[in-house]
């Protein structure tokens, strides 16, 4: 798997599959084109950063169809939609399914590679937080189950002598566990300690 980013592009217009990836290639932008929903189904890698210019309407498998299919396999890639049919309906729809954005053929092409570069900072801004959740979550992982306990109680702005009573422990004990939990969390302040557990929900 690459750590390049790369476009997508799902067309099953062959000229208009050229034409994007002419453009790409002219600001030095690496992509891969596909005729079908298919195709890009069989190849593509959810880990692989980047973008997805999706045509709406297409034989077999719509673009909005694949759309459906890739956040019901929680696949989270920005996915620029084009159209030669575009109407308010079907823009609804596809932004209410969080597309990143939604254009119409003919387009410009500066407007496109505008959106793809902004769609490639979004995902690449989106893959680090969850390589950051991620990590809160193994970190969380190697509490033992009192120092579960207590960071909860810790983050819910519990005092040592509250967490003490509650868990019929001495405070001097809590405080050792506080510690042990700060250590394993990597947390340098109870405010941080209570962002991480905010994000890993």
């Amino acid at each position: 798997m690459s750590t390049e980013a790369t476009v997508f592009v799902v067309d099953d217009d062959d000229a208009v599959r050229r034409a994007v990836d002419l453009l790409l290639e002219s600001v030095g932008l690496h992509s891969s084109t596909y005729a079908s929903a298919e195709a890009f189904l069989a190849d593509y890698d959810p880990a692989s950063p980047g973008c997805l210019v999706l045509d709406v309407r297409m034989p077999g498998t719509s673009g909005l169809a694949l759309q459906e299919i890739l956040v019901s396999r929680g696949v989270e890639i920005p996915i620029i939609f084009i159209t030669g049919h575009g109407d308010v309906a079907t823009a609804v729809r596809a932004m209410k399914a969080h597309a990143f954005d939604f254009l119409e053929k003919p387009f410009n092409d500066q407007e496109l590679l505008d959106r793809i570069h902004e769609a490639i900072l979004h995902d690449a801004r989106n893959r680090g937080e969850r390589a950051s959740s991620a990590e809160i979550a193994q970190r969380m992982a190697k509490l033992t189950r009192r120092e579960g306990q207590i960071m909860a109680m810790i983050v819910e702005g519990k005092s040592g002598k509250v967490i003490a009573s509650a868990l019929d422990i001495s405070e001097k004990t809590v405080q050792t566990h506080r510690a042990r939990v700060m250590e394993k969390m990597r947390a340098s302040s109870v405010a941080e300690l209570v962002r991480m557990t905010a994000r890993v929900g």
